[in-house]
């Protein structure tokens, strides 16, 4: 025992020394553009004229079209293809700490928080790059997931101005901080003994339940009930998903509910691979649904292989319950035309 937790002391040290570490730029293959903004606001369903009507924003203290704060990191993507970033982008690996942590047993990671910060908008035109700095290592923690360390890394965006640094510095526009949970998974399995043969089984691990407030008790109420509620503006009628305090349109706190009939059709999707992390089965489909009332909600794709999910198909409602009843959620299963 001793000898393993001076080991671990060991590449602590290491892993420790690396906080603080700021690596190099990583560049924006194209400037700040409207037809990006425009195919972003699109997908998103955003429909400020800020962003895409160049007249309106003539108008506005900005005198132009600006891009939506949420693109930040959009600008500095690598494309389809990993690790595909502009000539003069740092070849440094922000990540290298995972990988040391990696060698020593935490093979699993799991995304914890990822917060967006904005210092103003960026306009058409503009070049942008980012920079990473390792933030924090936390102390081991035990979670439910298994045993391991919180890493925070964060990335501050600059927008490039005329001369670089020398001509006065570029200008700061936002920051991402990046955090995940690097593991060993409590379920792991070891090696087959005697000794383990006969030990208990590991409890069975339940699904994590969702955070509820006055604002959503009623959706998860109805969907344990079978029923999928949207949450509606007793004022100017208007349904909103998620559910809010406030509605948006008409800014009234005044609200009910209203039942789905539960069709829609996928708006978009993702399948999640890895990191398998239980008791969810892989791959794990998910979906944006647009309900034929009109809003969209995030649920689970059942009834479906990954080849066959498609934009626009027709998806119907179901409910299934988990950990003996303690869990209801509404999934959605693809329908014939």
């Amino acid at each position: 025992m001793l000898e393993t937790k001076l080991a671990e002391q060991d590449w602590m040290t290491e892993v420790r020394a690396m906080v603080g570490r700021e690596y190099g730029r990583v560049y924006a293959w194209d400037e700040v553009n409207a037809p990006m903004i425009r195919q972003w606001c699109e997908i998103m369903g955003v429909e400020n004229p800020l962003y895409t009507d160049a007249a309106y924003a003539a108008t506005t203290e900005y005198g132009a079209i600006v891009a939506p704060p949420a693109m930040l990191q959009a600008w500095c993507l690598e494309g389809l293809h990993p690790n595909n970033y502009p000539p003069g982008s740092t070849d440094e690996n922000p990540y290298e700490v995972l990988r040391l942590m990696e060698g020593q047993g935490y093979q699993s990671v799991v995304a914890v928080n990822s917060d967006l910060t904005f210092e103003r908008y960026v306009k058409v035109g503009e070049k942008l790059y980012y920079t990473t700095r390792l933030d924090s290592v936390g102390e081991q923690k035990t979670t439910a997931l298994g045993t391991g360390y919180f890493v925070t890394l964060i990335m501050s965006f600059f927008s490039e101005k005329p001369g670089g640094d020398e001509g006065g510095g570029d200008e700061r526009v936002g920051e991402l901080l990046f955090r995940v949970f690097k593991f060993r998974p409590a379920n792991a399995q070891p090696a087959a003994t005697p000794e383990a043969d006969a030990a208990p089984a590991a409890p069975k691990i339940k699904r994590p339940k969702p955070g509820m407030s006055d604002d959503t008790r009623f959706f998860w109420e109805g969907a344990a009930a079978g029923k999928l509620l949207i949450q509606r503006c007793k004022c100017c009628g208007t349904l909103r998903h998620p559910p809010g305090p406030v509605c948006t349109k008409c800014h009234s706190f005044e609200w009910d509910t209203v039942e789905s009939a539960g069709q829609g059709s996928i708006y978009s999707f993702v399948v999640m691979h890895y990191p398998e992390v239980p008791p969810f089965d892989y791959p794990n489909p998910v979906g944006l649904i647009e309900l034929d009332e009109g809003v969209r909600l995030i649920a689970g794709l059942v009834g479906v292989k990954r080849n066959e999910i498609a934009i626009g198909q027709r998806v119907q409602v179901e409910f299934q319950s988990f950990d003996d009843g303690e869990l209801t959620l509404p999934l959605f299963r693809p329908v014939a035309p």
